[in-house]
């Protein structure tokens, strides 16, 4: 796809919206903007936006940060699996929605079938030093909180890309407006589907 090809039409965005018929799923590291991306592709697709960290802290009434110092990260990882459960529906058809993960949500088995079966899943991907700038931004990242951010972040996106590369859609995310890389994800699933 060409970096300068022009941006889709609403008509050509209402025809993509049209033929999605199940959650649209972001999955990728931390920093990488499934958040900020995700709300702007609902806002375009006209179909509600859920966060799994917002709805993490909402079930359990307190942040994310503090999930994993009081409980550990096991703990956290079983809370976000039942959330994203809850989140992408029951029974055999789910609601059109956009949905963003956390970083590691997809690394979990049970859930990465979840979304590949009831779902489709987006690897929003970046690279590290995009990443590195983006969660510099806030100090909200427990992870990041045991030594040098850019060691755990290179760490993680090896350990991570076997899990993310399932995904059937890979789309960049790089230094450009989100409105591009929303534009990037929609012409990407209008090939794929």
């Amino acid at each position: 796809m060409e970096l300068d090809a022009p941006p889709l039409s609403s008509s050509e965005i209402a025809r993509i919206a049209r033929r999605i018929e199940r959650p649209l799923v972001l999955v990728g590291m931390m920093g990488v903007g499934k958040t900020t991306v995700g709300r702007r592709l609902a806002t375009m697709l006209h179909l509600p936006f859920l966060d799994a960290d917002e709805e993490i802290e909402r079930a359990a009434q307190m942040p994310i940060p503090e999930i994993f110092s009081t409980y550990g990260e096991p703990y956290f990882r079983d809370g976000e699996r039942r959330v994203i459960v809850r989140l992408m529906g029951t029974g055999k058809h789910t609601d059109r929605k956009v949905l963003s993960t956390g970083g590691g949500a997809f690394c979990n088995t049970e859930t990465r079938t979840l979304i590949l079966d009831k779902g489709i899943a987006v690897w929003l991907d970046s690279d590290v030093d995009t990443l590195l700038e983006r969660v510099g931004r806030k100090d909200n990242r427990p992870l990041l909180r045991t030594g040098d951010p850019r060691e755990i972040l290179t760490r993680l996106k090896a350990e991570r890309e076997p899990f993310y590369s399932q995904a059937p859609i890979h789309v960049t995310s790089g230094a450009q407006p989100h409105n591009v890389t929303a534009d990037k994800i929609l012409k990407a699933i209008d090939q794929w589907l």
